[in-house]
């Protein structure tokens, strides 16, 4: 398994006399696989809300769901101890409790059986002592393997209680964060699933940026075995694991200051900047699928640099490789190029102007969003109509409606509904499919 590492300015041509030069600079990375390469064995756990506003309809389809990934799962031979995909299943309510323990799949109809024996809706709603144990249960079976969580709720957690300045009782939130904080530095991936209208996109949004997955929305339950089986198709094509990307830059060269990176595909996400003592800057990718690109945007600021092609940096990609039980293994050296020229002429690249446009439609919702947050209702209706309008510049015709039509109901007076956030949220994400 080897790594395919591409880069490109949204215009390689700089112009010699201006002092500073802003560029964005596009990242695209993915594993290719040799015809030998095997596909990996998978260590899932599946962390579920059982609080009784799941009864009825609700459980049933996620046991549904669940039970179409089990049939999916490759059964262990039965004398290698690695083979085989493993499986755990943790529920939560008021409390939680591992109702499938870490284990390789063997006795399929048995893992189901005590699934409909155990899970059964009751309770509040306390999303990070699942997450806890589900954590704990990954660790038992990661050497070799893609250990990713699905993380599904319909609630909010509790906050516990703030007197002036004084927390008391814990608050599930922040625990959930610190948590999802924890998976990644033990090379975890959580993805999370918002089932039904009354969950908090901003918590689950913010799990799985920070746990490197993604964030899934069911609106109706019917929705819950296809939202499963897309996110387990990503997560048999993963190659590579614990992913990140290396960037150094020239002297005359810097990342801007404000939010200077992104990832703008499979789905938006601003990434947090780490540095390294020689300089460099350092981002987590996480988990690298064969036929899905991790697509990154950088936005650089050039000082004034000698005329012709320069390099203005060097990219490069760390990472782990579990078929061969390889760890930071690192990909070869890329040089980044800017022509530098005193008879400047844009050599535009459009591939990264959408990435760009990409980008520009999460943070002009995001801006909305905070707007209508603070009460300007009439500022958020502008941000909502510029992001629709960004999404139609870039073919996503679906969450251009999504946007539109929210921006239209504020504009008549009317408020958004619990529904109308989380399609809004996922429109600014996600290129929405027909």
């Amino acid at each position: 398994m080897k790594v395919q590492l591409l880069s490109a300015l949204n215009d390689t041509n700089v112009d010699a006399a201006q002092l500073s030069n802003q560029r964005q600079l596009e990242i695209s990375i993915s594993a290719v696989a040799d015809e030998l390469d095997p596909s990996l064995p998978l260590n899932l756990c599946l962390i579920l809300d059982k609080s009784g506003s799941m009864d009825g309809e609700p459980i049933n389809t996620v046991i549904q769901a669940v039970e179409q990934l089990i049939d999916q799962l490759k059964p262990g031979d039965g004398v290698t101890p690695t083979s085989g995909d493993r499986i755990s299943i943790v529920a939560f309510a008021g409390i939680a409790e591992v109702i499938i323990p870490n284990q390789v799949v063997k006795d399929a109809a048995s893992i189901k059986a005590q699934l409909h024996k155990k899970l059964k809706a009751g309770g509040g709603t306390i999303i990070a002592e699942g997450l806890s144990l589900g954590i704990t249960e990954l660790l038992k079976g990661t050497k070799g393997a893609v250990s990713q969580a699905f993380l599904l709720t319909d609630g909010h957690g509790d906050n516990g209680l703030k007197l002036w300045k004084w927390e008391i009782g814990p608050n599930d939130s922040k625990r959930c964060l610190e948590l999802a904080q924890k998976a990644t530095r033990v090379n975890l991936t959580l993805n999370t699933f918002g089932f039904g209208d009354d969950w908090n996109e901003d918590l689950l949004e913010k799990i799985a940026d920070a746990g490197g997955g993604t964030l899934a929305y069911i609106e109706h339950p019917q929705q819950a075995v296809d939202q499963f089986s897309r996110l387990f198709k990503r997560i048999q094509s993963v190659g590579l694991t614990n992913a990140y990307l290396l960037l150094s830059l020239v002297p005359g060269v810097r990342l801007a200051e404000l939010k200077p990176i992104a990832q703008v595909a499979p789905e938006t996400i601003e990434l947090s900047v780490e540095t390294e003592t020689n300089g460099s800057y350092v981002f987590r990718l996480g988990d690298l699928m064969k036929d899905v690109k991790r697509v990154v945007l950088a936005n650089v600021y050039l000082g004034q640099l000698p005329e012709g092609e320069q390099v203005i940096g060097h990219i490069q990609i760390r990472y782990d490789d579990p078929a061969i039980s390889q760890e930071g293994l690192l990909s070869p050296l890329m040089p980044i190029y800017a022509n530098i020229t005193k008879t400047y002429e844009p050599a535009l690249n459009p591939q990264v102007l959408q990435s760009i446009l990409v980008l520009a439609k999460y943070r002009q919702t995001q801006v909305a969003e905070a707007k209508l947050e603070l009460g300007d209702r009439t500022g958020a209706v502008t941000m909502l109509q510029t992001a629709a309008k960004t999404a139609l510049q870039i073919g996503d015709t679906k969450a251009a409606t999504v946007l539109q039509t929210s921006a239209t109901r504020l504009q008549a007076g009317q408020e958004l509904s619990e529904a109308d956030r989380k399609k809004t949220r996922m429109a600014s994400k996600t290129i929405l499919k027909e």
